[in-house]
């Protein structure tokens, strides 16, 4: 008769015990310290933006698009005058525009190179857009925080700010002589309308729950202006100067026609009675550099004064 092998009920306990104990350090063993792995392609390695996952309009550079139209649009003037499908009157190619620059800028044009028309356009522009600054600035946050000065100043800039300036170029001659404060008042008068209507505009945008706050932990009311209001409305404010500024660049033409000796302006049109295309077409690119340049500074700016555009 065969002999059975019991075991002792404690013995049994002991043992599951035991490997049970084994299964855990088996366990612990196969998953990583760092907790158990995830399959990395579901997961962004960096934080993502607001909207990322969604795609907020607008969101990416655009550097590289700009930089391949740009390169399409020269290609194709170099193709369409090389190729003599427009007249050099019309279009002058690329390298007579070159040619001209290197002429104008060593020899001069109108008895003035042009360092010296680009100079006193810029002094021009640039100071009437100071000026502009200094007034339509102020008095567009007075007209965003005050009916009283919105009703003083609200009709006469909306009623001159759609008259071109060609409109009053002959009011601005007769009142103040053909000088050159004409000039500069005549494009201080471009950019003022723009500029303060976008500051009032950045004023009557700004969150009346922050005003409550301010005025909550005992602000004055000029420091709720200074500090809150002024502020807030920076961003409309920058775009007001964006545009400003480009209207000035057109209103630059206007002004240099009046007894101008001198100027960007001034030698584009002259360059036009003498159908002289070429230095027509230099102008406007020099023109257009400058203001593009001008632009891409005050969009830096913007990014370094208010960072918080578009987050809050």
């Amino acid at each position: 008769m065969s002999s059975l092998k019991t075991t002792h009920p404690a013995q049994a306990v002991v043992s599951s015990h035991v490997d049970r104990k084994v299964g855990v350090q088996q366990d612990k063993q196969s998953v990583s310290p760092r907790g158990p792995r995830r399959p990395t392609s579901l997961f962004a390695k960096k934080p993502v933006k607001p909207g990322g996952s969604f795609g907020a309009p607008g969101q990416g550079s655009s550097a590289v698009t700009s930089f391949v139209t740009i390169f399409i649009l020269v290609a194709l003037w170099f193709l369409a005058t090389n190729l003599h499908w427009i007249k050099p009157l019309f279009l002058p190619s690329p390298q007579a525009v070159y040619a001209k620059f290197i002429s104008v800028s060593t020899e001069g044009f109108a008895n003035s190179t042009l360092a010296e028309h680009t100079e006193i356009s810029l002094l021009r522009v640039f100071g009437a857009f100071a000026l502009a600054c200094a007034t339509a600035i102020p008095i567009g946050v007075l007209m965003g925080v005050s009916r009283i000065m919105r009703g003083i100043f609200d009709p006469p800039i909306e009623f001159y700010r759609p008259l071109p300036p060609l409109a009053y170029l002959p009011l601005v001659i007769i009142w103040f002589g053909i000088g050159e404060f004409s000039k500069v008042f005549l494009i201080y008068l471009a950019i003022f309308a723009p500029l303060a209507i976008a500051a009032r505009a950045g004023v009557r945008s700004v969150s009346i729950e922050q005003i409550h706050a301010a005025y909550s932990m005992g602000a004055t009311r000029t420091q709720v202006i200074l500090h809150v209001i002024l502020k807030s409305a920076l961003p409309e404010i920058f775009t007001g100067m964006r545009i400003g500024i480009g209207v000035g660049w057109t209103t630059l033409v206007a002004a240099e026609m009046v007894a101008s000796t001198s100027g960007l302006g001034f030698m584009v049109l002259n360059a036009a009675e003498f159908l002289a295309s070429d230095v027509v077409i230099m102008g406007i690119i020099v023109i257009g550099f400058f203001a593009l340049c001008f632009d891409m500074l005050m969009r830096y700016a913007e990014k370094v004064l208010v960072p918080w555009k578009g987050k809050v």
